[in-house]
């Protein structure tokens, strides 16, 4: 369930920043941790591209947010 978040300001876009970065690291940092400790390259790989495309998908959700707003 997706909620709806207004920023209107370089502090409430630093909150949202946060909040979203602790979500992606509990949803995607475990399995990379993991990976990591095994010292098993393939799902290393497949981790760290889980935990960018989160990334990436939060970045554009702000982006597409703002876009809104014009």
């Amino acid at each position: 369930m997706e909620e709806t978040v207004a920023i209107e300001t370089r502090s409430d876009f630093a909150l949202w920043a946060i909040e979203r970065a602790k979500e992606i690291v509990a949803q995607e940092g475990t399995s990379l941790a993991l990976a990591a400790r095994d010292m098993d390259e393939e799902a290393l790989r497949e981790a760290g591209q889980k935990l960018g495309t989160a990334i990436s998908e939060a970045m554009l959700e702000v982006f597409d947010g703002l876009l809104g707003q014009e």
